[in-house]
């Protein structure tokens, strides 16, 4: 994405529009996805621990979730909610439902608007929407 949109207009401070440092597809040809490894891997900076993902299931080679999945992204946001909800009273209450806590940040939703603005002036079509359901899981920690 980040070669095919180069005029995604201003976006507020929080957000950014990064420029890899990696070479983009250089021929539509190029791409061979029946040829995709069945892991994938991610690190963090400051933590050595590499984790392996299993491609197909989207869970660790252990079968525990990957840090990165949602369940993972939204308790670590409900502890920092939790943090900021102390220090400023009007912050609100924290939705127990992940598809709800994604509807409540309306900077988030604003920017996503305009990233789906920016593929079709693009021509790059309309952003394909999984199912709902898929985001509508409780918080359980």
């Amino acid at each position: 994405m980040s070669h095919r949109i180069e005029d995604i207009g201003q976006l507020p401070t929080s957000y950014r529009r990064n420029q890899l440092l990696l070479s983009g597809v250089s021929h539509a040809d190029a791409r061979q996805p029946g040829k995709s490894p069945s892991f994938s891997v991610n690190w963090i900076v400051g933590n050595a621990d590499l984790e392996v993902i299993n491609a197909t299931t989207g869970k660790r080679t252990c079968g525990s979730p990957s840090r990165l999945c949602k369940h993972m992204f939204f308790t670590r946001w409900a502890k920092l909610h939790g943090k900021l909800s102390t220090r400023i009273p009007s912050h609100g209450d924290m939705p127990s439902v992940y598809s709800e806590a994604k509807l409540v940040a309306q900077t988030y939703q604003s920017v996503k608007q305009q990233l789906f603005k920016a593929f079709q002036k693009a021509g790059l079509g309309t952003w394909v929407k999984k199912p709902p359901e898929q985001d509508q899981f409780l918080l359980t920690v």
